[in-house]
């Protein structure tokens, strides 16, 4: 149950308020905002600074996960943190990949909620109040654990938009996971339900069929997306595709294999 980062609602008993009291101690942030980069010197600063203008008022952090960079963006981001208080940086020792800085971001996290942005500024920090909102409302249903970014207007080109129109019509015929843009970097979920997922190198592009299989609820909210303004992107149509068909193939080994207990009683 996560009724400890729930906003309460008139039906909530008074050890419930208490929990979520104990959550937004400004000791103890109730939400993390975890942003995976890789050479993205250019956009580190205007990300930053714009995660903290959505984020005022609320008990957060932002941890940026530095996946071995070869430019400034390490240095970048530790000089920024005498400006920001709220910055947390983390460096990999060697590149892993964009699933791997996630994974290391959420289990630095000090936040019971996760709200996730890719670090090349294309997802908008303005959408990550109403996503942490979407999950934590008082009337969410019982076992919500994702929701699931869906970018509207994509500001790519017509050849990457080809290439991910591709891969989520592939992805969804296979899986079945309910939803159109699950390559979304934008999203809020459950620290105790992401932990609770296998991980696998670009497991986070198949969080909404991983969340599922788990168990868990999933749900969609409409969210920005804007122009590169820095920097390249990381990947490439050919090498995506080549990727999705193993990472699917594996996935659907994973459900396959997966048993549930129904929940747990201790006696």
């Amino acid at each position: 149950m996560f009724i400890g980062v729930r906003e309460p609602g008139p039906e909530q008993n008074t050890s419930q308020s208490q929990i979520v009291t104990q959550i937004t101690v400004p000791n103890r942030p109730e939400i993390s905002i975890v942003v995976p980069v890789h050479n993205e010197t250019g956009n580190v600063g205007t990300l930053v600074a714009e995660i903290a203008v959505a984020m005022e008022g609320r008990a957060y952090e932002m941890i940026f996960v530095d996946d071995a960079s070869t430019d400034d963006t390490r240095a970048a981001l530790t000089a920024l943190k005498a400006e920001f208080p709220t910055l947390r940086v983390l460096g990999h020792r060697q590149n892993a990949g964009q699933s791997r800085a996630i994974r290391s971001g959420v289990m630095a996290a000090r936040g019971a909620v996760i709200a996730t942005i890719d670090g090349d500024g294309q997802n908008d920090p303005a959408d990550l109040p109403s996503l942490v909102s979407l999950l934590t409302r008082a009337d969410a249903p019982a076992k919500l654990g994702l929701v699931q970014g869906e970018r509207q207007k994509r500001q790519d080109s017509a050849w990457k938009k080809f290439g991910s129109r591709l891969a989520n019509s592939v992805r969804q015929k296979l899986l079945d996971d309910g939803h159109n843009d699950s390559g979304c970097g934008a999203k809020a979920y459950f620290r105790e339900a992401f932990l609770q997922l296998p991980y696998f190198d670009h497991m986070h592009r198949y969080m909404p069929a991983l969340m599922r299989a788990e168990g868990f609820v999933i749900e969609a909210a409409p969210v920005n997306h804007r122009g590169r303004m820095h920097g390249v992107s990381k990947y490439t149509n050919f090498g995506r595709l080549v990727a999705a068909w193993s990472d699917l193939r594996g996935v659907l080994w994973l459900r396959k294999r997966r048993r549930q207990p129904g929940g747990a009683d201790e006696m």
